[in-house]
């Protein structure tokens, strides 16, 4: 299962890549946009989730570019879990990206 978007801070980055530049290690911020289908929904809303989840990713962002919205997902007590679900006129920030903030609409 390959992620749409991965994002990982320098520092982490050092630890994340192997001698051929390959991802090794999980990120730290993985966003999926959902791709139409029950199928590909329900792994990416559950498969994904688990797995991200499991490999230690600190936020998961599902867009949903069909209901112009943002779930966020951010690792609590070891896995991560829905914390705030963005429409249009909200703003996404993120504790990993400090000082960045887009309103949602601007994803579409």
């Amino acid at each position: 299962m390959i992620p749409d978007i991965v994002w990982a801070s320098n520092k982490r980055l050092e630890c994340l890549l192997d001698e051929a530049g390959h991802l090794i290690d999980a990120p730290e911020l993985i966003v999926e946009v959902l791709s139409p289908g029950d199928k590909n929904e329900k792994r990416d809303r559950q498969a994904k989730l688990k797995l991200y989840s499991a490999q230690g990713v600190h936020e998961y962002w599902i867009v949903s570019w069909q209901e112009q919205k943002v779930e966020v997902y951010r690792r609590q007590q070891g896995v991560l879990k829905l914390v705030v679900t963005l429409y249009q006129q909200d703003e996404l920030t993120s504790p990993l990206l400090p000082g960045f903030s887009c309103i949602v609409s601007q994803f579409f």
